[in-house]
């Protein structure tokens, strides 16, 4: 098994491996790449989001700078905007759905360690090799949510279709559908309903009109 498989498997895995290394490697420069060109730069930069990424969908927009550590695997739906300065540890997979707004700042992590710090300096391996190991857990965002500025998304985190996760928050925990959700650590405020609507907002809705 490599160690990438291993990260797939929830297993303890070496992120000092050569392979490993030469992925992050790709990735970081094409970070630094990306980050590099002017907005209206469209070609150059949809030609490295299709380097860096999983997969990247129709009329997606990410505004940068981006920082992801593996790029490979993060998996981007369509119809998602994505603000300034998206951080993105995909040791393990991250799916972010169809039609999301990610506010400034928005960060993403899966690798965990230890909790023993002797741990984190280093275990055995099953050959036998004194090694500092890790493992860590997929992140997964449904479709329609609104990711405010400055969310911290935590591994293991699913956060269902049509959520509002508050500005500043930790997710920690997975979130039901349709949830808005806040603090740190963010908790489940109440459920968005039909009563959320702009249509029942006159006060700043001024001429606009919902789609039915």
């Amino acid at each position: 098994m490599t160690e990438e498989e291993k990260i797939f498997a929830g297993m303890l895995f070496f992120p000092g491996d050569q392979q490993l290394k030469a992925i992050k490697l790709k990735a970081h420069n094409l970070n630094i790449d990306f980050n590099a060109l002017h907005e209206d730069e469209t070609e150059k930069r949809a030609s490295i989001l299709k380097e860096l990424l999983g997969s990247l969908g129709e009329n997606s927009f990410i505004q940068g700078p981006v920082t992801f550590h593996y790029g490979k695997h993060t998996f981007i739906g369509s119809h998602t905007f994505i603000n300034f300065n998206l951080t993105v540890q995909d040791d393990a997979v991250v799916k972010i759905g169809d039609h999301c707004d990610f506010g400034p700042n928005v960060t993403i992590v899966t690798p965990m360690h230890p909790l023993i710090a002797s741990e984190r300096e280093a275990l055995i391996t099953a050959e036998g090799e004194k090694r500092r190991l890790c493992y860590a857990k997929p992140v997964t965002v449904g479709n329609g949510c609104w990711l405010c500025a400055n969310v911290t998304v935590l591994p293991g985190v699913t956060i269902g279709d049509n959520c509002v996760i508050g500005a500043g928050s930790v997710v920690t925990e997975d979130v039901p559908a349709n949830s808005f959700a806040a603090g740190v650590p963010c908790r489940v405020i109440r459920e968005i309903t039909a009563e959320d609507s702009i249509a029942k907002k006159p006060e700043f809705s001024g001429q606009c009109e919902v789609i039915k």
